[in-house]
């Protein structure tokens, strides 16, 4: 015979709750019902799990080596759980996202339509702030954050992953040249951030180096910033394809040294408190952004 999901459940709730009445107030149940689904169990395991006497528990080996497995299948049944509530319910409430400026208006806006109609219900709340925010000081629900994350108490979600490229205007070249070779930058006019000193090591090899850290000849704190100044021919510059894709196809930026690019990608994660009342809304959004950016 085989352990059932409920008598793992009384198991891992003893030993969290630290005792069987402590364990059977929280459920409801008779202290001698939460003893006997532990002894059940115990005899369909064929072994002891728990040493218990009237003044103390304590887990035997095989005990800890179950705690830890029965915890991770309570673990995949409740996420299981929520997928399936996902699919049977209307989520509803409000949703506060957050993400750079780029991000928010060359992936997220355009998407906004798409959204509303499959989830009327969900009321959005959309910020945007270049740098890193404190979830829980801004009240956000979730942070979308391009390039590596630091250590954090956040959970985290990848969405995939973004090219970057080295891009000027037809404009631009047409004045001042185009570059053939890495070195050739030295005499452009070179775009870069002003705030952030790592978005200005570029993806390209030159000599025994993997990147190039340029000095910008101009600067800018937003990302959207440096792409409208190298639409407007200013200079040569670092981004991403999620914001310049279109920029691209419709010959308002032209991708240049693309031979000397090191092939490395930003990746892409979305950042959130884990809260089973904003489960549903989270899940969505997540699964909508994934598909959106699958389709670039």
């Amino acid at each position: 015979m085989k352990a059932r999901s409920d008598e793992l459940q009384v198991f891992v709730s003893v030993i969290e709750c630290g005792s069987i009445s402590a364990a059977a107030e929280q459920s409801g149940q008779t202290p001698s019902a939460i003893s006997r689904t532990l002894s059940r169990l115990e005899a369909k395991l064929g072994t002891t799990l728990i040493n218990r006497t009237t003044r103390r528990m304590e887990l035997t080996e095989e005990g800890r080596f179950f705690l830890e497995r029965a915890q991770q299948i309570l673990a995949q049944m409740e996420d299981l759980e929520e997928h399936l509530a996902l699919r049977q319910q209307s989520p509803a409430g409000r949703l506060r996202i957050n993400a750079a400026v780029p991000f928010m208006l060359h992936v997220v806006v355009p998407h906004i339509g798409e959204f509303r109609a499959a989830y009327p219900d969900i009321q959005l709340e959309l910020n945007t702030d270049d740098l890193n925010i404190d979830l829980l000081e801004q009240r956000t629900d979730i942070a979308i954050r391009i390039g590596v994350l630091a250590d954090s108490s956040l959970h985290a979600r990848a969405l995939g992953s973004t090219p970057l490229h080295i891009l000027a205007s037809p404009n631009y070249l047409a004045t001042h040249g185009t570059p053939r070779a890495v070195a050739d930058l030295a005499g452009h006019v070179l775009v870069g951030f002003s705030q952030i000193d790592s978005l200005n090591a570029w993806p390209l090899r030159h000599g025994n180096e993997d990147r190039l850290t340029i000095t910008p000849t101009l600067s800018a704190s937003s990302g959207e910033t440096i792409r409208q100044l190298a639409i407007a021919g200013q200079g040569i510059v670092c981004l991403s394809h999620f914001m310049t894709h279109a920029d691209i196809s419709a010959g308002r930026l032209v991708p240049i040294l693309a031979k000397a690019s090191n092939g490395s990608r930003q990746p892409i994660h979305a950042v959130y408190y884990r809260n089973s009342q904003l489960a549903l809304r989270i899940q969505c959004f997540l699964d909508f952004i994934d598909e959106v950016l699958r389709r670039q």
